[in-house]
């Protein structure tokens, strides 16, 4: 059984931009075309999709995944092992730098001294109590969780509306580029990223592009974000994860 570009890019929550993109570089070329010359990818194919996938979400570059997936030494199961180790060890790192995550922004908010009408006339009908006792436990003695604390200490009701409408407008920015088709890899996206990091450093906290990358792995990782990202526009939390590790590689 074969599958389409548009199917695999469903079964995996990528594009299908994305998986034109694979097919240009040679990273992933589908192993048959159907009579007008469309794709169709089948089972093999499918797997080294899903070792593409978990070596990006580890933080490969696209160039290091081909040499790592067309090793001739290396065998499907040493590559399972391997990413196995790779995620263990990632899992310690993450759980530190998830003081950028969003949870933290919405504890901070439980600081702000509003009517239980007005934090969800501010939070668009989210409640930012939801998540404070969780976030304070995870994060409460971490620098970042600290200076959130004390930036929403200083901030008034249309603060919170004003930074709120402008990060809304950067996540819309997202979403048009992801509705384009335009590769979360691209100059475009990316860009997009770094100014959403610059507004988290800004407007909340330091947030480095390590600390932004753990950002966008929790908006893939947690569903609470996912849903959130979803409801903006479907694969928007894969997109921005992608775009923000895709910059952050940039940067470094």
């Amino acid at each position: 059984m074969s599958h389409s570009v548009g199917q695999v890019a469903a079964f995996a929550g990528i594009t299908v931009r994305t998986l034109h993109h694979y097919d240009e570089i040679g990273l992933l070329v589908p192993s048959e075309r159907n009579h007008a010359g469309h794709r169709r990818y089948g089972e093999d194919d499918l797997d080294r999709l899903q070792q593409i996938l978990f070596y990006r979400r580890l933080g490969f570059p696209l160039e290091e995944v081909v040499v790592l997936l067309d090793d001739p030494g290396a065998d499907p199961q040493e590559h399972l092992r391997r990413q196995h180790d790779l995620l263990r060890t990632r899992i310690g790192a993450l759980q530190e730098m998830a003081a950028a995550v969003e949870h933290a922004m919405e504890a901070r908010r439980m600081n702000v001294r509003l009517t239980p009408e007005e934090k969800f006339e501010v939070f668009g009908g989210f409640d930012p109590d939801a998540y404070a006792a969780e976030a304070e436990r995870r994060w409460g003695g971490t620098d970042a969780y600290q200076e959130s604390q004390r930036r929403a200490a200083a901030c008034t009701k249309d603060d919170w509306k004003r930074l709120t409408g402008e990060f809304d407008a950067i996540h819309r920015k997202m979403a048009d580029l992801l509705a384009q088709g335009v590769a979360a890899e691209s100059e475009a996206a990316m860009d997009v990223a770094e100014e959403h990091r610059r507004f988290i450093s800004d407007s909340y906290y330091d947030c480095g592009h390590e600390m932004h990358t753990g950002l966008g792995e929790m908006y893939v990782a947690d569903e609470r974000f996912t849903a959130t990202y979803e409801a903006i526009r479907p694969g928007l939390a894969v997109y921005m994860r992608d775009a923000m590790l895709a910059n952050a590689l940039r940067h470094m």
